[in-house]
């Protein structure tokens, strides 16, 4: 009599085909948790570009031309509290002032928009 032939798979095939999952798996984490920081970071970014948005808006709709100087105003959107600096530089053009808004997160910086007002 001739021995039967053997059904099912050697450890040493299991292992490694274990091995292959384990792999597949792992990258697919770090791959799901990348695109979940870049959502949360296109959140972020959004929420900010209306704080700094509404501070350059509110500039080049005053009648006056904004001081030179540094002013800090609160922004919240979201639930969230962010922080909006506007600093405001003279041009070479006296008629021409420079107002950047830069939007911070605590004293993480997350957006700097810049714009050029002029006189009326």
């Amino acid at each position: 009599m001739s021995p039967r032939p053997q059904n099912g798979f050697t450890l040493v095939e299991v292992l490694v085909a274990l091995g292959i999952v384990a792999i597949a798996l792992m990258a697919g984490m770090q791959a799901t948790g990348a695109l979940t920081r870049n959502a949360l970071r296109q959140s972020e970014i959004l929420l900010a570009q209306l704080c700094a948005e509404n501070e350059l808006v509110k500039a080049r709709l005053s009648r006056q031309m904004p001081g030179v100087g540094d002013s800090t105003q609160p922004c919240e959107q979201a639930g969230r509290q962010l922080s909006v600096a506007v600093i405001v530089r003279p041009t070479p053009n006296p008629s021409f002032r420079r107002v950047d808004a830069q939007v911070f997160d605590g004293g993480q910086s997350i957006l700097r928009l810049s714009t050029v007002v002029g006189q009326f």
